[in-house]
């Protein structure tokens, strides 16, 4: 009977630190702050970088109603169901509201919501997880300063065992896929490479993923196929031809070398998001594309 007992004592024991293991929140370096910033500098370096971040791409109003805000409701095609972007408007009810800066960093670094529960990784934090502290707390500054709308975004319609304490493990398996970039010897590529792997999150549709949706970065930026649609490649080779004035034009304007305007989904990106760049940032973005990128 005690051998018995002793068995069942460790069998818990070792389900409770596998369910810790599995389900604790991640420690934040910033978590003992409150209320997010309302000071004018943050609010307005926080709008350039939800600019760099690409976030209206997803997160724009899909009625008339909702239509140039954040409030979402976009479908995210994907090979395991159709996602649904949230509203990302101070709404208290159906939007991000009640967060406080702790929630802000948790959730574009670590994926996790303010109730402990887990995003889907059609939310980037895979790639923002790399997005300096203060960047993402002034992104929140700037997004607590809009007008609050109210937007019910749907659920994912997603296969019946796609739940979102699976992401738990996804997360787990994700960590040991996830790559060491070193920093590089020129600044330029540097900020490039934050721009393009953190903010805004090339790789999420330019690089190939796994049988479970893993980026698999031994291919970065190789191209991928999401559902239908053929995702170019942006690898050092598919850009050989290419200089840093090329792919400069090309962030603004989207044009090609050849002369021939990008199409899909690529336009909302450089419509709402890299033609907004600062000539700086763009020049960064260039270099790092056309100097190193997968090196």
């Amino acid at each position: 009977m005690k051998k018995k007992l002793s068995i069942l004592v460790i069998f818990l024991a070792a389900a409770a630190v596998t369910e810790f293991w599995f389900l604790a929140l991640p420690q934040v370096s910033l978590q003992d702050l409150g209320v997010v910033s309302d000071s004018p500098d943050s609010i307005e370096r926080g709008e350039y970088l939800v600019v760099a971040g690409g976030c209206i791409s997803c997160h724009r109003g899909q009625t008339k109603e909702t239509g140039d805000t954040f409030a979402g409701g976009l479908p995210i095609e994907t090979d395991f169901g159709t996602f649904y972007a949230p509203n990302i408007t101070p709404d208290l009810t159906t939007g991000i509201g009640a967060w406080n800066a702790r929630d802000f960093l948790l959730a574009l670094k670590h994926g996790r919501a303010p109730s402990g529960s887990f995003y889907y990784p059609t939310f980037p934090f895979r790639s923002y997880a790399g997005i300096e502290d203060q960047d993402v707390l002034d992104m929140a500054a700037y997004l607590m300063s809009l007008e609050a709308v109210y937007s019910d975004v749907p659920g994912p319609d997603a296969p019946f065992w796609l739940f979102r304490s699976s992401m738990a493990i996804w997360n787990k398996i994700a960590n040991f896929n996830s790559p060491s970039f070193e920093d590089f010897d020129d600044e330029l590529v540097n900020r490039g490479a934050y721009l393009a792997r953190n903010l805004g999150h090339c790789g999420e549709c330019h690089t190939p993923r796994n049988s479970i949706g893993i980026p698999d970065y031994s291919q970065e930026f190789a191209g991928a196929q999401i559902g239908e649609e053929i995702i170019e490649p942006i690898n050092r080779e598919a850009l050989e031809e290419w200089t840093t004035n090329n792919f400069d034009i090309f962030l603004l304007l989207g044009l090609k070398p050849e002369g021939e305007f990008v199409g899909g989904d690529m336009n909302e990106v450089i419509e709402h998001n890299t033609s907004k760049l600062t000539e700086g940032d763009r020049d960064a973005m260039a270099a790092f594309f056309t100097r190193h990128n997968s090196d």
